[in-house]
């Protein structure tokens, strides 16, 4: 192992850190010097002082060891060292430390917002471009709590390491202050303080365990809230919500004991610290002044230095013990982090600006792991044509879709878009261009303007384009009626308006961004009969202007397709109009007979 790695494997938590900070560490810490500097000069400044008023000392250093170097600097510049230089001395220190203090608490403050802007951003960036192949894999409620509750407790582990990093900065100048007074002295304390270091050490690698636990239970309550929430009406309506509700308790009861734990082993080591701290001291006085004969002035001043040193060093293992007990939340974060990096999507760079001909799937495959879902598929759609793709579950139907409006890339093949492979194509361009209506239309906590327009601002031009595209989805009388029209508020998931609303809605927000595709997985199937039929109806009158692709479960609603692609355990089985397969297939004249459509079709 090289000398880099073996640092990396012992600062890991300052490289975290760095890695966000860069030369703002070298900052925080070197005010953190200067405070530590200007307070153990001030605070020297004392000894001499108390010589002068009790008339030990008239004149001169008095007892300051190595730091005698102060007042014979103050004779080189002329100034005599007495009680009035002294005492101005003091107050020019301290006034010093004062403003050096406020820059290093505005400075960690102005870090601190940085380093948590930097940790959001960098979050979002990346699951932009995570795969969707594997966001599907990944846990929701990991990835909610991460985004969420873990992002604050890593605000708490920074504020704790920087003020680690501060106190520690604080302890070495206190130390070789009280060294260059006293070594012997000195050097006895801090043996004595490493010797209690054990103590600490122990109860630190505890507290780091449960801290871990408790992070993974709160990933699993997320997880299990996530849930509560999206099937509390059947929950509700089986009465199973009491014991769903037993597992949330269960899982908080999980949390509050190893939450418990911490605590008990942080109030454990506020307790200990100062008295052995103090047990420490005392010793070591004790030996000086009876075994040493030490110069009691030296002691006293080393003392000083040792005493600031130590109450900074408890003060340290405080925030230290702070930020183990969130540490989990931390190795969590980054773990999160190089998942989200591992499955970055690749992404080309050619600009797609409009659909000019036809998309291709040339011998295309697709598979999770070793389960094959489409198998060596060639299928081409062309401009403006209307394709519904059918099959029973399971058939990959849902998947060829997902494939062809870029959200999986073939894992065999070449998918062409007017010529290019999509490799090559910037996706987002090619995104920006697609429509996508879900079975679920998404309807957001917001207005009727911001929903159809995606918060665009609202100019006049960007408002005609909100009323062609409601007039489009033939909802505009609907929105006009509403007692503040566009500026209704659709509440949490749409709960304020139906169905078929929504559905318009979400069409209404695919034709306002002026795309070429729509792709339609199911989007009519939760649908009573009569809003399915007035729905597929808006879907027949785009016909022609866009090039539409839909899933569908009921036949009845591709009747108007240009063609139909019957799909059959990974591979095309048949396609062509409504008409061709009713007469050339035997499996889609099953599926007509099953859904029971023969007399409506005759």
């Amino acid at each position: 192992m090289n000398i880099k790695q073996a640092l990396k494997n012992s600062f890991s938590y300052f490289f975290y850190f760095y890695g966000y900070l860069r030369h703002r560490v070298f900052i925080a810490l070197t005010l953190s010097l200067f405070v530590g500097l200007l307070d153990g000069f001030g605070l020297a400044m004392f000894i001499p002082l108390l010589q002068m008023l009790d008339g030990s000392n008239a004149k001169g250093g008095g007892d300051l060891g190595n730091l005698d170097f102060i007042p014979q600097l103050m004779g080189t510049l002329g100034v005599e060292f007495n009680i009035t230089s002294v005492l101005i001395l003091i107050l020019i220190f301290f006034t010093l430390k004062g403003v050096a203090q406020f820059i290093q608490g505005y400075v960690a403050v102005i870090y601190q917002q940085y380093f948590m802007r930097e940790i959001r951003v960098t979050n979002i960036k990346l699951l932009n471009v995570f795969k969707f192949s594997e966001f599907v894999k990944a846990d929701s409620g990991r990835i909610q709590n991460t985004f969420s509750g873990e992002v604050e407790k890593i605000n708490m582990a920074f504020k704790s390491y920087l003020a680690v990093l501060q106190y520690a900065s604080l302890i070495s100048v206190y130390l070789i202050l009280a060294f260059a007074t006293n070594i012997s002295f000195a050097t006895m304390v801090t043996i004595g303080g490493a010797a209690t270091n054990f103590i600490f050490k122990f109860l630190y690698s505890k507290t780091k365990e449960h801290s871990r636990k408790v992070t993974v239970e709160a990933h699993y309550f997320q997880g299990l809230l996530i849930q509560y929430v999206a099937f509390f009406k059947y929950l509700k309506a089986t009465g199973l919500n009491l014991m769903f509700g037993k597992k949330l308790t269960d899982n908080i009861n999980r949390i509050e004991y190893f939450q418990r734990k911490i605590g008990f082993l942080g109030s454990l080591l506020t307790g200990l610290r100062e008295p052995l701290t103090i047990l420490v001291v005392v010793v070591v006085i004790l030996i000086q002044v009876r075994f040493l004969d030490a110069q009691l002035g030296t002691v006293i001043l080393s003392l000083l230095f040792l005493y600031r040193a130590l109450t900074f060093l408890m003060a340290l293992q405080e925030h230290w013990n702070k930020f183990l007990a969130v540490s989990g939340s931390l190795e969590n974060m980054t773990n999160f982090i190089e998942e989200l990096k591992s499955g970055h999507e690749t992404n080309g760079t050619i600009k797609f600006k409009e659909f000019k001909d036809r998309i291709s799937l040339r011998d295309v495959s697709f598979s999770y792991g070793k389960t094959k879902i489409l198998d060596s598929l060639n299928l081409t759609i062309h401009k403006n044509e209307t394709v519904a793709i059918i099959g029973e579950s399971g058939s990959g139907k849902s998947t060829l879709v997902n494939m062809l409006s870029g959200l999986l890339p073939p894992t065999a093949g070449e998918f062409v878009v007017d010529g290019i492979p999509l490799s090559q194509i910037d996706h987002y361009t090619f995104k920006n261009r697609i429509g996508y209506i879900a079975q679920e239309a998404p309807i957001f906590s917001d207005s009727v303007y911001n929903n159809v327009t995606f918060w665009a601002e609202k100019t006049p031009e960007n408002y005609k384009n909100f009323i062609e595209a409601l007039k489009k989805a033939s909802i505009y009388d609907f929105v006009m009626r509403l007692p503040k029209k566009e500026e209704e508020e659709l509440g949490n998931n749409g709960i304020n308006v139906s169905g078929g609303q929504k559905q318009r809605l979400s069409i209404a927000r695919e034709l306002y961004k002026e795309v070429d595709f729509l792709f339609m997985d199911e989007a009519t199937s939760a649908l009573d009969a009569e809003t399915e039929v007035a729905i597929q109806n808006n879907i027949d009158e785009l016909k022609g202007a866009y090039t539409i692709v839909i899933i569908a479960h009921k036949l009845s609603t591709v009747k108007n397709a240009d063609r139909i692609i019957l799909m059959g355990k990974g591979r095309i089985k048949a396609e062509g109009s409504f008409q061709e397969l009713l007469n050339n297939s035997k499996v889609f004249q099953n599926m007509i007979r099953l859904q029971g459509l023969e007399t409506s079709i005759s």
